[in-house]
């Protein structure tokens, strides 16, 4: 398995991926994206990888797709800091699996690949929230070195506040 910088390689591959959500809520955000017609995809998901158009309240962020055999199993969304909303809630890393490869450890490889790439930009204390009812996601954070810091409420949900300290 690789991290790739999104391109037109994959784009039959991530239609099959955005397929396979169906209904569901979307993570990370970027997947909520229109992808109809795909280069302007890639050219704003570049653009917030150069911190190019953003709209207010959002920050620079890379999206890299986890590929293992030509096939997007994986996304993950990486913001370069964070403002105060988003150390409110949101943090550093949103991240999701390809429904037909969950439970299969891939969401615990993503999230390591995910905070080395943070380490790599010298991001010494990273956040990661999730909501509290989502024991796996939580689970995975804590397992990928994540230390409960805080909760909040937030539109009526407990988000759990996880810090992972990379020196």
């Amino acid at each position: 398995m690789k991290l790739v910088i999104p391109s037109a390689a994959y784009e039959q591959s991530y239609r099959e991926y955005i397929k396979e959500l169906g209904d569901e809520e979307r993570y990370p955000f970027p997947l909520d994206f229109e992808y109809n017609d795909f280069e302007p995809l890639l050219t704003r998901l570049n653009d917030f990888a150069e911190g190019r158009n953003l709209p207010d309240g959002y920050v620079q962020s890379s999206t890299l797709w986890l590929v293992d055999d030509e096939q997007i199993v994986g996304v993950s969304n990486i913001r370069h800091r964070l403002n105060d909303a988003i150390k409110y809630c949101g943090g550093h890393i949103g991240l999701g699996i390809r429904p037909s490869y969950r439970g299969k450890g891939i969401g615990a490889k993503l999230m390591k690949m995910s905070i080395h790439y943070l380490a790599q930009m010298n991001v010494s204390s990273i956040h990661i929230h999730c909501h509290k009812h989502n024991f796996a996601s939580a689970n995975m954070i804590k397992a990928c070195g994540g230390k409960l810091d805080s909760e909040i409420t937030e539109a009526g949900l407990v988000v759990q506040r996880f810090v992972v300290k990379t020196i």
